[in-house]
C-alpha cells in the first residue's frame, strides 16, 4: 500500500493508493462499477464487475459489509448456476472463481482492484454506521479475521450473520431505515412482526425470509416467523384484499413468497428426523400452511402431509410413513365411460341373499378424498352456523337496545311528572296523578316485555316462537 503526499497547506487528506489506484473513502450504501473496488475487463475485455458497500463500518475504518457483482456477460454465459450474482465475502467469490473459471490465477485477480473499501470521515464520526464493539487494531497487527469481528445487534450468539458463509452466501439486502434502525432490532436472526430471534433448527422449518428482489443487486432480506405471519393474516390462504393463497405477504416490501416450495422443503427435513414430537410440530405447521389453498400442488403435497400425520398417531414406523401407498380407490365400475366389463371377484362359496362381491366394489370411493371432501363440509356448515349466529347476535343487540332506550325516556317523562305533581303545577291535580299512575303502569309492562325479550341468552333455539315473533319479528315454522 502506498501513500501520495499532499500539501498539508491546503488541508488536503493523504489518501491511500493500492495497484496504482486511489483508493477514495465512499459513503455508506454508496455503489459503483469498476475500479479501484470491483475488476474491470476480467475475464474478457469490456467484462466491469460491480460493487456495494453497507453501512457497518470496523475499528480499522474500512466497510465490513462489502459486496461484489457478477458483470452481464457472466450472468447469462451459462458459467454460472447462480440465480443470485452478488457475492457477500471475500471467500465466496474465490469459490465462485475456483468453480467457473479452474485454471484462473485467484491472486491475481484479487490484485487487480481493492477489496475494502475505506469509509468517510462523516461515516466514521457516525456512531450508528460504525460499530463500536469492533476494536480498533493497529494496521501492522490486523487481520481479516480480526477486524472483520461483528456482533449482532439483538445479541443472538446463532445469528447468521457470525455464521461462516455457505456455498452460495446472500445476496445484498435492500437499505431499511425503519425496523432496522432499532437498536435491538437484527434484520439476519429477527421477525420483523414480534422481534424475536428465529431459529435455524430443522432447517429453519418455522421461519421464511423474503427474498424479493429490491432491483439487480439487492434483495428485501427481511424475516418472519411462520407462525407470526399466519396469525397475522399474512401467510397461508387468506381471503379479501390480500388475497393470499399458500403464500407469505411481506409486511415491510409487500412482496409475496409462494410457500408451497417451503413446505416441501421441511417435508423433506421431517423424512430425516427420529423423534416423533418434532416430525408432527413441523407436519402440523405444514398444514396450517397449505389448507384451503386452491393449488393442485398444494393440495397434493396436504393430503402427504395428512397421511403422514396418520400414520404417525396409529404407531406406524417412522421409515413406513414415508412410503407412498397403492391407490386402492384406482378400482372402478364405470363401464359406460371406460368400455370394460364390469369387474367380477368370485369366492368359493356365496352366502344367498348375499350382495356379489361385483355389487359391493361397484361405488367407488377414497379415503382420502372423502376425509377432505368432509373437512370442507365441515368447514362450510361452522361458518355458516357462525354468520347465523352473528346475524341473531346483531338482531338481539338491536332490540334490546331499543327496548332498552324506551324504558330509559318513559323513567324520564315519569320524573317529570311526578315533579310536577309535587309542586302542583297543574290546575287538574287528579288528571296528573292519573297521568302518573298510567305511565307507572306502562313502565311494568315495558319491563315485562325486557324480561321475556331477555331470554334468548339461552339462544333462539331455546326461546319460545310467541316471544321471537312478538318481540323480534321472527316467525318460526313448526
Amino acid at each position: 500500500m502506498k501513500i501520495d503526499i499532499y500539501d498539508e497547506s491546503d488541508g488536503s487528506t493523504p489518501r491511500p493508493k493500492e495497484n496504482g489506484c486511489s483508493l477514495k473513502p465512499v459513503s455508506p450504501d454508496e455503489s459503483g462499477e469498476g475500479l479501484p473496488y470491483a475488476p474491470v475487463n476480467w475475464p474478457n475485455p469490456g467484462d466491469t464487475w460491480r460493487w456495494k458497500v453497507g453501512k457497518r463500518v470496523s475499528g480499522a475504518g474500512h466497510y465490513l459489509d462489502r459486496y461484489l457483482y457478477l458483470p452481464k456477460s457472466l450472468r447469462n454465459s451459462g458459467l454460472t448456476t447462480r440465480k443470485k450474482y452478488g457475492f457477500a465475502s471475500k471467500l465466496a467469490v474465490e469459490r465462485y472463481i475456483q468453480t467457473a473459471f479452474p485454471g484462473a490465477n485467484i491472486n491475481e485477480f484479487f490484485a487487480s482492484f481493492s477489496w475494502r473499501i475505506p469509509a468517510q470521515k462523516s461515516s466514521l464520526a457516525n456512531g450508528t454506521a460504525r460499530l463500536k464493539h469492533v476494536p480498533c487494531i493497529p494496521p501492522s497487527e490486523e487481520s481479516d479475521s480480526q477486524s472483520d469481528t461483528v456482533c449482532c445487534k439483538a445479541g443472538n450468539k446463532m445469528c447468521n450473520s457470525l455464521l461462516e458463509q455457505s456455498e452460495n452466501p446472500p445476496l445484498a439486502v435492500m437499505e431499511c431505515d425503519i425496523c432496522c434502525t432499532e437498536p435491538k432490532f437484527c434484520r439476519d436472526c429477527c421477525c420483523i412482526l414480534c422481534c424475536k430471534t428465529i431459529n435455524s433448527s430443522y432447517g429453519g422449518y418455522d421461519y421464511i425470509r423474503c427474498e424479493a428482489m429490491m432491483d439487480e443487486s439487492c434483495i428485501c432480506g427481511h424475516a418472519s416467523h411462520i407462525d407470526c405471519a399466519l396469525r397475522c393474516y399474512m401467510a397461508g390462504t387468506v381471503g379479501g384484499s390480500i388475497g393470499l393463497d399458500s403464500e407469505y405477504y411481506c409486511r415491510r416490501c409487500d412482496a409475496r413468497t409462494d410457500l408451497v416450495s417451503h413446505v416441501t422443503r421441511i417435508l423433506h427435513t421431517c423424512e430425516s428426523l427420529d423423534s416423533r414430537d418434532d416430525i408432527e410440530k413441523i407436519l402440523n405447521l405444514g398444514v396450517c400452511i397449505l389448507r384451503g389453498s386452491q393449488k393442485t400442488s398444494a393440495n397434493e403435497l396436504l393430503k402427504r402431509i395428512e397421511v403422514a400425520i396418520a400414520k404417525l398417531k396409529c404407531g406406524t414406523c417412522l421409515e413406513d410413513i414415508w412410503k407412498e401407498e397403492d391407490n386402492i380407490s384406482a378400482i372402478s365400475m364405470d363401464v359406460s365411460h371406460r368400455g370394460n366389463t364390469a369387474l367380477e371377484v368370485t369366492t368359493c362359496q356365496e352366502p344367498i341373499g348375499v350382495r356379489t362381491s361385483s355389487e359391493v366394489m361397484s361405488t367407488s370411493f377414497h379415503y382420502r378424498t372423502e376425509s377432505q371432501k368432509l373437512e370442507v363440509e365441515i368447514d362450510q356448515v361452522l361458518q355458516a352456523l357462525r354468520k347465523s349466529q352473528e346475524s341473531e347476535f346483531r338482531m338481539a343487540e338491536d332490540s334490546l337496545h331499543v327496548q332498552k332506550n324506551y324504558l330509559c325516556n318513559l323513567y324520564q317523562q315519569l320524573e317529570k311528572e311526578k315533579s310536577d305533581l309535587v309542586r302542583c303545577t297543574s290546575p287538574d291535580p287528579d288528571a296528573l296523578l292519573s297521568t302518573v299512575l298510567s305511565r307507572v303502569k306502562q313502565i311494568k309492562g315495558e319491563v315485562k316485555k325486557l324480561k321475556d325479550m331477555e331470554e334468548v341468552a339461552n339462544g333462539f333455539g331455546k326461546t319460545s316462537r310467541a316471544i321471537l315473533k312478538e318481540h323480534f319479528s321472527l316467525e318460526i315454522e313448526e
